[in-house]
């Protein structure tokens, strides 16, 4: 090993590698930002980190390397795995031992050869300004025959004494639910085989302290990055081991590398913060603007058409729609599905991606004009990795349904996946999408992804790999073609939300439930990971169709006030006090809009688990929203006083409830002067605010202005 020692050091985070006796470098310390360190004290920190040898245990004293090497003696979850076929290599996996370190800034390479496996390998290591740790294992094969991968995993140690695990779990319209438990000895593996990323995967693998929240507790967390199949994991051995890990899920003879060819894992991103999940949080925040430039303008209000009209499509009853749209503040309409060939209703017509003259006998220009003359965008929705058997695309090539044998897989909203890696479906779908794109005045694309992919093989190997990859080429062309179109993530709701699809879409669709109630757990858990202007969040009538509860436009508005706001209601058939009422909600909403793509999203701690408050700070911390909610009734019947976090603690802030009244005017300002009260961020945190008697599902919004 070259360099004895490596130090990276940024956005308040060290990352410290060491070597054992015999080279192979392991990750020392990841957290807690360490200072200037001389060579001596890092040779000293080395030092302090040797083991020891136990009875009863391999003669030589064993640290666990940058990448864990069954070879060497570790018993926990092997980095790597594969085997060869033909050729002159004997060795199945490498026994990694003669590393190269090169080190860049804040970056760091490591690469090791190992000639009888034909192996070589390279894990490279950076921290970016905000502290986000990138980690990605590359496998090389350096000899004759084909080497047949099937597991290449990143892991990154934490400390031992964050020993409380917390990950997401969830289905269909209940995306991102929290489940926590104690982090004992052995494996906690979250496998995501859906072929996307899943509405039970978990963003996050989070191991912190005993008892730690949003803002208290160290925390270490890991995101695996990628759009198919998938596994992240928490490990703790008996030898004292404490790893979090990830990377693709391999079938077998899914990646087959032959003589010379590279696979690069997904990459595994690392976020740690010493005061809960906040902090951490802001890492992968970061993050996500930096690698989603054109979603930094103020994302536009949307009007979406799914549940104002469903299927029942026309030129005069969407006019109509974008007129009211309009008319409250609405800057994007985004006709969604129906608009195509054959689709009177989620039967037919996928992969068919032309206008439908029986519905749109002059094509969608009409609309499109009328839209974009009434001040708006025009955004279209597609399914483009999607094929209905009932379509002539289907019928012309049946070739194209990706399938594992003979009988195709189970039908899912009656429809199969079209195999992007045949290279007339790929070219037949894009050209279908840029011919719309040259077409039409498209600002935007609602991209839909409505099945799991099961049973499917491309020539005869396991598909997810590819179809994955696939899809990603095609989004980065359609960008590449036209720069300035905007493309939103959506699948089956919440069921592809991951940095890899984040960093070619400029917003996510995190569930198909409107539902408020759902909507303030569901926000609250996806912000782990992203940010809130990529997350929308539409107002959708007063009855929920997915649940059947009903809430007031109060609780419905505010739960999307922080977000990339949107409406997905029929709102001609509300009367002049509604729409008045949900003008004043879009007007607020923009005058907040400013902070929400460059502020600070903050989740003040409540002790009462029915008070849910989340909160936008301005990056000077000049200003801050807050959102308090209710999601059942309250433990008490005056709440506990609210801590208010995320202000500057020397300045003074006036306090005043912002939120529109109702249609009738109703005087919702109870606990706080129509002057407002002023504190410092300090008293605020430290003490906080009383909270008016609020009723189950209720929301109150709080402005806090520095004077």
């Amino acid at each position: 090993m070259s360099t004895p020692f490596v130090h990276l050091s940024r956005g308040g985070v060290s990352v410290v590698l060491g070597h054992d006796a015999s080279g192979i470098p392991a990750l020392l310390h990841w957290g807690a930002a360490l200072g200037d360190l001389d060579d001596d004290t890092l040779a000293g920190l080395v030092a302090a980190r040797a083991p020891g040898v136990a009875r009863s245990a391999y003669d030589q004293p064993r640290l666990t390397g940058l990448v864990p090497d069954g070879t060497r003696g570790f018993s926990g979850t092997p980095g790597l795995g594969g085997h060869r076929v033909g050729g002159s290599a004997t060795a199945s996996t490498p026994s990694l031992v003669d590393w190269r370190v090169d080190l860049d800034d804040a970056a760091v390479t490591c690469t090791s050869r190992d000639e009888e496996a034909g192996w070589e390998v390279q894990v490279a290591l950076a921290l970016d300004a905000a502290g986000l740790l990138h980690a990605r294992t590359s496998v090389t094969n350096t000899a004759d025959g084909d080497l047949h991968l099937s597991s290449v995993l990143t892991a990154l140690p934490v400390g031992a004494h964050a020993s409380e695990l917390l990950d997401l779990t969830g289905r269909w319209c209940k995306e991102r639910t929290p489940q926590r438990h104690a982090w004992v000895q052995g494996t906690h593996r979250r496998d995501a085989r859906h072929g996307r990323t899943g509405h039970d995967a978990t963003l996050l693998m989070v191991a912190g302290m005993p008892g730690f929240t949003f803002g208290t507790g160290e925390v270490w967390a890991v995101h695996t990055a990628w759009s198919g199949n998938h596994t992240t994991y928490a490990e703790r051995t008996p030898e004292g081991d404490c790893l979090l890990g990830g990377g693709e899920l391999l079938a077998p003879g899914e990646v087959v590398l032959t003589t010379g060819e590279t696979y690069r894992s997904p990459e595994l991103l690392g976020s740690w913060s010493a005061a809960g999940l906040d902090p951490l949080s802001h890492r992968f925040h970061a993050h996500l603007r930096a690698v989603t430039p054109r979603a930094r303008r103020e994302r536009p209000v949307i009007a979406n058409t799914w549940e104002a009209v469903y299927f029942e499509q026309s030129l005069e009853r969407l006019a109509e729609l974008a007129d009211v749209a309009a008319s409250v503040g609405v800057e994007r309409f985004v006709l969604d599905d129906g608009w195509f060939l054959g689709r009177r209703d989620d039967t037919a017509g996928l992969g068919d991606w032309t206008v439908d003259p029986d519905v749109w006998p002059e094509g969608l220009t009409p609309l499109v004009d009328h839209v974009t003359g009434r001040g708006m965008e025009f955004g279209l929705w597609v399914e483009p990795e999607m094929v209905n058997p009932d379509s002539e695309t289907a019928r012309r090539h049946p070739e194209r349904v990706l399938r594992g044998r003979a009988a195709a897989p189970p039908e899912w909203r009656h429809q199969q996946v079209l195999d992007l890696q045949d290279d007339g479906a790929y070219a037949d779908v894009r050209d279908a999408l840029l011919a719309l794109l040259g077409e039409l005045d498209i600002a935007y694309l609602k991209w839909d992804h409505n099945r799991d992919l099961a049973d499917v093989t491309h020539a005869g190997r396991p598909a997810v790999h590819g179809q994955t990859l696939a899809a990603y080429r095609l989004l980065d062309e359609l960008r590449t073609e036209h720069p300035t179109l905007e493309i939103e993530s959506c699948s089956s709701g919440g069921a592809r939300v991951d940095a890899e699809v984040l960093a070619r879409t400029d917003r996510i669709w995190p569930s198909d439930t409107n539902d408020p109630l759902e909507r303030q757990h569901l926000q609250r858990w996806t912000s782990l990971l992203v940010p809130p202007e990529l997350m929308g969040s539409h107002v959708g009538p007063a009855t929920s169709h997915t649940t059947g509860r009903t809430h007031p436009l109060r609780y419905r508005a505010a739960t999307a006030l922080l977000h990339s706001f949107g409406i997905e209601w029929d709102m001609t058939r509300l009367d002049d006090a509604e729409l008045a009422e949900l003008r004043s909600w879009i007007d607020l909403h923009k005058q907040v809009r400013p902070l929400i793509g460059s502020g600070t999203l903050v989740h003040p701690d409540h002790p009462d688990p029915a008070v849910v408050v989340s909160g936008i700070v301005a990056a000077d911390r000049s200003e801050g929203w807050y959102v308090v909610a209710t999601v059942a009734a309250t433990a008490t019947q005056h709440p506990a006083p609210l801590r208010i976090t995320g202000l500057d603690p020397d300045r003074r802030y006036r306090l005043t409830e912002q939120a529109p009244p109702p249609a009738g005017g109703a005087d919702l300002t109870h606990a706080w002067s129509a002057h407002g009260t002023e504190l410092t961020g300090r008293v605020l945190a430290a003490t906080g605010i009383a909270l008016p008697v609020l009723d189950p599902e209720e929301a109150r919004v709080l402005r806090l202005v520095a004077t």
